[in-house]
């Protein structure tokens, strides 16, 4: 049943109404802006997902179209601890609501508890997935333990070399104010 659906033109009605899933494993460069943030060797990384499509009371007069969607990838990042290399696992598994336009997407979404997309017959999938994995990176990426120890000091040695600091101007004023 997979094969009838394309995720680069899914459409998510008829997807929900047959309870399709899709899944894949596709290389990292397939998605340009989360091969953007990964440093370094990244090229032969893969992301996992899987979406399933569902629809809720399909005998009401506006039954409520579904996809739940789970994608897994782990992008190798800067640590911002210790600036060396790290594999940040990202996981996603989140349902999304799907409604007949934009204006009804504004209307119910500060009701709605679950994320509300516009119904569409040609929706683009990967995008999505990868619109949802970029939401997972971590602002700092970190080492759990950092693999060196991480320098807390520092020290540099022209500053203490230097004189002593000169006397502020203003004090010697206030000394001349007070008569000291």
């Amino acid at each position: 049943m997979a094969k009838d659906f394309d995720p680069h033109h899914l459409d998510v009605r008829r997807f929900a109404e047959a309870g399709a899933t899709l899944e894949s494993a596709d290389p990292l460069p397939a998605f340009r802006r989360l091969r953007a943030e990964a440093q370094g060797e990244a090229d032969a990384r893969e992301v996992h997902w899987q979406a399933r499509g569902e629809l809720i009371n399909p005998q009401h007069v506006q039954p409520q179209v579904w996809l739940h969607l789970q994608a897994q990838a782990t992008l190798p990042l800067v640590c911002q601890r210790c600036l060396s290399p790290v594999d940040v696992p990202l996981a996603v598994d989140r349902s999304f609501r799907f409604v007949a336009d934009e204006a009804t997407a504004a209307a119910e979404d500060d009701a709605s508890e679950e994320d509300l997309l516009v119904l569409s017959r040609s929706f683009e999938l990967p995008e999505l997935v990868e619109d949802e994995l970029l939401m997972e990176l971590p602002v700092a990426p970190r080492h759990e333990v950092c693999p060196e120890p991480v320098k807390m000091s520092a020290a540099d040695a022209a500053f203490d070399a230097a004189g002593p600091a000169r006397e502020h101007p203003f004090a010697v004023l206030g000394r001349l104010k007070t008569g000291k």
